[in-house]
């Protein structure tokens, strides 16, 4: 678990899929990444092969669900696919719970945690309109440069 002043970060379990099915619902979310809102079965199913782990033993796949301890509940998710020592990082916050910080702190949080192991580099891939996750990122000490992936922009914080 990573904590932070108002959050959990807990690690994804099976069980989180239905909470999360409804926070993660609002087709907005996927503006700016494509698909539609998975289905709590759709999204059981997805949590059953993320909590198995990466096929491949030289990437480790960490995801985590945010737990806003205020209300008691979980508000979205962050993750961490590490290979090479390179960490790349996503995070999502349900709708109702934008605007409030949510991400930006949780996004430090993983990246304070990501600190601590063998990573070099921490990156994110973001829509070049998205302005609230390079906001999220900037707030992580992420920097935008020059790369484009699929359409993205990288963002990338050195570690050491």
């Amino acid at each position: 678990m990573i904590s932070t002043d108002r959050l959990d970060l807990l690690s994804l379990r099976v069980e989180h899929a239905a909470e999360m099915a409804e926070v993660l619902a609002d087709p907005a979310l996927h503006t700016f990444i494509g698909g539609t809102p998975h289905t709590p079965e759709a999204l059981h199913a997805r949590y059953e092969r993320l909590a198995a782990g990466s096929p491949d033993p030289a990437e480790q796949w960490l995801n985590w669900v945010i737990l806003l301890r205020a209300e008691a509940r979980l508000v979205g998710t962050v993750q961490a696919t590490i290979a090479d020592h390179v960490a790349e990082i996503a995070w999502v916050v349900g709708t109702p719970w934008q605007g409030r910080g949510i991400a930006g702190e949780a996004a430090r949080g993983l990246v304070g945690w990501l600190t601590t192991q063998p990573v070099h580099t921490v990156a994110a891939h973001i829509h070049p309109d998205h302005h609230a996750s390079a906001a999220v990122a900037t707030s992580a000490g992420l920097a935008k440069t020059d790369v484009w992936h699929d359409g993205e922009v990288r963002w990338q914080r050195p570690l050491q």
